[in-house]
């Protein structure tokens, strides 16, 4: 039986990309999963509806919980409840545009929230070690390649807000003696990317595309590099890190630059297309200040943890086009249709 059995953990943002990986690969371990859902007036669980259990299943691996990183007691109610092992804390506005639109939104959730749950974990008095979500957003205009010494120089609203959460995840560890850990991730995809970020709005593009439903794509900046990877093997990372004898921060990254333009051209070129007859210029897709270029250098997290990424960004772009034509075409047939519970 893997040590691991037995093992509670609690995600928050676990209707997103990284928390839906990351409770499939925990369940897969053998933990039980506790998830924060925001509440809403519509379901926002289509990623992890899969997993879903009816609450009156005994022996549930993936419970749910209305809770919200804006709401500081009900984060400490919470986890004198559930006591986790584990904590991860994926929950943030993370798109960096809107970040530029809804700065104080970003700030409360992305940069406080953070600091609330390690003030919850604190006060609730239980033993538990703490995944931060920290982004390569926060180093900005720092030259690549980056890693865990270089100097960060936040460009956005959501930049500034994680470099908050991680010094408060620092100061958490350096003061309580906690088990905080920081993942410096760079940018992971997957066919779970919400669809306004770049790379799953390309994707989705070609898609509609081919299917004749879409004649245009309007991007931004075509010139920005980023180094990109694949979700699932990230939140492998996540894991690792809290399961090692003392905590640390660490790069996630795969080394491997690509601009936006690179990734366009490989994901039309999956799809067979020319991303030249399709492809537009909005202004309003662009940044007040951009963030040129982020290539990471994981050379800590292969040497302590043993983690090494075997996706990049070619590979990605086309298998994130197959998801999105398979799963464009299952709904036109009405092969794929929501049932909601």
């Amino acid at each position: 039986m893997s040590t691991t059995a037995g093992k509670t953990a609690l995600i928050s943002g676990v209707t997103g990309q990284d928390g839906s990986y990351l409770a499939e690969l925990l369940i897969e371990k053998g933990y039980t999963v506790h998830g924060l859902v925001r509440r809403s007036s519509t379901f926002n669980t289509e990623r992890i509806d899969h997993m879903y259990q009816d609450p009156q299943e005994p022996h549930r691996a993936l419970v749910l919980h209305h809770a919200d990183l804006s709401d500081g007691v009900a984060l400490v109610n919470l986890l004198r409840e559930v006591r986790p092992d584990e904590v991860y804390n994926l929950g943030a506005q993370s798109h960096v545009r809107v970040s530029f639109d809804v700065p104080l939104y970003t700030a409360d959730v992305t940069g406080l929230g953070t600091l609330r749950l390690l003030e919850a974990i604190r006060a609730s008095g239980i033993d538990t070690r703490i995944y931060q979500a920290s982004s390569s957003e926060m180093f900005g205009a720092a030259p690549p390649p980056q890693n865990e010494r270089t100097p960060f120089h936040p460009r956005s609203p959501y930049g500034v807000a994680k470099v908050f959460s991680y010094w408060s995840t620092v100061n958490y560890r350096e003061a309580y003696d906690m088990f905080a850990v920081n993942g410096i991730l760079f940018n992971h995809e997957s066919p779970r990317r919400g669809e306004t970020f770049v790379t799953r709005k390309i994707t989705r593009a070609v898609a509609r595309i081919r299917a004749g439903l879409q004649e245009h794509l309007y991007l931004g900046n075509l010139d920005a590099v980023r180094d990109w990877g694949y979700a699932p093997e990230y939140v492998e990372a996540m894991w690792l890190m809290l399961q090692r004898d003392r905590p640390d921060d660490y790069v996630v990254a795969t080394g491997v630059p690509a601009t936006v333009r690179d990734f366009l051209g490989a994901a039309f070129a999956a799809g067979g297309l020319d991303w030249t007859e399709h492809v537009r210029f909005d202004a309003k897709y662009e940044r007040p200040s951009e963030v040129d270029a982020l290539v990471g250098d994981p050379a800590k997290a292969r040497e302590l943890l043993g983690w090494e990424p075997a996706v990049r960004w070619r590979e990605l772009a086309e298998l994130m086009v197959e998801a999105d034509i398979a799963a464009l075409e299952a709904e036109l047939s009405g092969a794929r249709v929501r049932i909601d519970r």
